[in-house]
């Protein structure tokens, strides 16, 4: 199996990611790995249509690190936003979407099925821009709210069509 640069780089976002819990008390570090973590989701699949290099591993490999970087962000950042018991709440259910649509793709399609859509791109910039948006305490709940319905409707677009689209 050959690695591509696109993959080298989607798979750095994975121990970045990792390392930020470690890093915390040096915000230069931590705000470092952020945003390079950032920019290497940004970068792997832009790198990978201008080389050529496009590939199911490369979809995959992205989908992994997506899930790894989320993981850690909601660790780290959701305890901190301190908005109420109903985020958590609509969390899990964001979540039980997620898994019944992981489910579905296991079961439908006899394989893990995670889709690129533009509404799961944006809720991934809108995730990531969200621990600098609700520095702003003004407009920190309106945006949680914006990130919320967002990601509720990408969740449910990406079951809709985990179950409706012919295998590929």
């Amino acid at each position: 199996m050959k690695l591509h640069i696109p993959n080298i780089i989607t798979l750095s976002r994975i121990p970045m990611a990792v390392a930020l819990p470690f890093v915390q008390s040096s915000p230069a570090i931590f705000w470092t790995l952020y945003l390079l973590c950032g920019l290497s989701d940004i970068l792997d699949g832009a790198v990978a249509r201008l080389t050529g290099t496009v590939s199911r591993l490369g979809e995959r490999l992205d989908t992994l690190a997506d899930i790894v970087f989320v993981a850690v962000w909601m660790v780290l950042f959701i305890p901190a936003i301190n908005v109420g018991r109903w985020l958590w709440i609509w969390i899990g259910i964001i979540a039980f979407i997620k898994v019944v649509n992981v489910i579905s793709g296991l079961a439908m399609k006899k394989g893990f099925v995670a889709k690129h859509t533009p509404a799961n791109k944006a809720i991934g910039i809108l995730l990531f821009l969200l621990p600098m948006i609700v520095l702003w305490e003004v407009i920190k709940v309106p945006y949680i709210i914006l990130v919320s319905l967002l990601a509720t409707f990408a969740a449910v677009q990406e079951g809709h069509l985990i179950r409706t689209e012919q295998s590929s």
